[in-house]
């Protein structure tokens, strides 16, 4: 798998390959290697070309592009938001993406990137967790038990240590699920009836819900001295989670500010409120949790460099394997002028060939 070989045939990691590939490396391993690229990425901040995710909302939901270059490789991943779509047994969020080597513009790889989008959000969660939550950290609250919480569960334990596992979601169904799903994973799961509950004694606070709306699922009263709060769920323009009055008690840590301004829990603040880029803490420019009882916020909306450095991840991975489809996706020409002659060839194939 090289931009040099088979440039007219482009590895596709369809979804079966993507899980056959997680279980075949083990899904806290793959963690643990997807977010070493990640914060490879997070330390070359500065080489890359960054823009905000282009986004198209409607009433129901968001579908965006995401893309993101270091000179050498681009990648863009295509995703869709949409909260209602659970109603109707449909994926609230679903994605794909395409790595592409900028010497010829010719694609690299084709993955689905629904699977590996809630890997590197977990993955990304736990690197900014390294860096801002309290040391020894072992009690994590997870509200909001969709489709992402039990990832966010195993790349904390992976990567932090995290044991201990209070789970709450408005719909029981989900805790239960999400706890029958890490059952025999090394973790002591409590399911809570209520948010209030979940947070008892949590050093770590995540926030994962789906609802397209201005929520309160933590209110400023919930949140003690010395607690890092994971802010995963307040994703789109309209959509938070915390209450106001945590973030004025914070320290914020957000991805890229012109992008997580409008999408992150920071849009319910000035335009202009201090906040500092996480990528200045991995690299040693700034400091992250700085005291005891300092409390940190990982305002987290996701963005596309972590993109980039999953598919990354994946084209490496995958190098030597055949954990992979070939799609014939590039037209290849016999004399790459003549696009329209190779047309005119096809025509006067034998019915039988075509």
């Amino acid at each position: 798998m090289s931009a040099e070989q088979n440039l007219n045939i482009v590895p596709f990691v369809s979804v079966e390959n993507m899980m056959d590939l997680v279980l075949a490396t083990g899904t806290e391993t793959f963690l643990r290697e997807l977010a070493t690229y990640v914060e490879e990425d997070f330390r070359r901040w500065e080489l890359f070309d960054k823009v905000a995710r282009i986004a198209s909302h409607s009433r129901d939901g968001v579908i965006e592009l995401m893309p993101a270059s270091d000179g050498r490789l681009y990648a863009f991943k295509y995703v869709n938001g949409h909260p209602k779509n659970t109603r109707s047994g449909r994926q609230t969020v679903t994605a794909f993406g395409v790595l592409s080597d900028v010497d010829s513009g010719y694609p690299l790889l084709l993955s689905e990137m629904t699977i590996l989008t809630a890997l590197r959000t977990a993955a990304t969660s736990a690197i900014a967790a390294k860096y801002l939550a309290p040391k020894g950290a072992k009690t994590m609250a997870l509200i909001g038990n969709g489709a992402q919480s039990e990832f966010q569960a195993l790349a904390f334990k992976a990567l932090l240590g995290i044991d201990n596992l209070r789970l709450y979601d408005l719909d029981p169904a989900a805790t239960e699920r999400c706890r029958n799903n890490l059952a025999g994973l090394g973790l002591t799961i409590t399911a809570c009836r209520s948010a209030e509950e979940a947070v008892e004694g949590a050093h770590i606070i995540t926030t994962a819900t789906a609802d397209k709306r201005n929520a309160t699922i933590l209110t400023d009263n919930m949140i003690g001295p010395g607690v890092h709060i994971n802010a995963v769920g307040g994703d789109s323009p309209g959509k938070t989670e915390l209450h106001r009055d945590i973030l004025l008690r914070a320290s914020i840590f957000v991805e890229y500010p012109p992008q997580t301004r409008i999408e992150g829990e920071i849009q319910q603040l000035p335009a202009d409120y201090p906040v500092t880029e996480f990528w200045q803490v991995v690299t040693d420019q700034k400091t992250g949790r700085d005291s005891d009882g300092q409390i940190t916020l990982f305002d987290s909306v996701g963005f596309a460099t972590e993109d980039f450095s999953a598919l990354r991840y994946v084209y490496d991975k995958l190098r030597g394997s055949n954990r992979f489809e070939n799609l014939d996706l590039v037209a290849d020409p016999d004399e790459p002028r003549d696009l329209f002659g190779m047309l005119l060839r096809r025509a006067a194939m034998p019915a039988i060939s075509k």
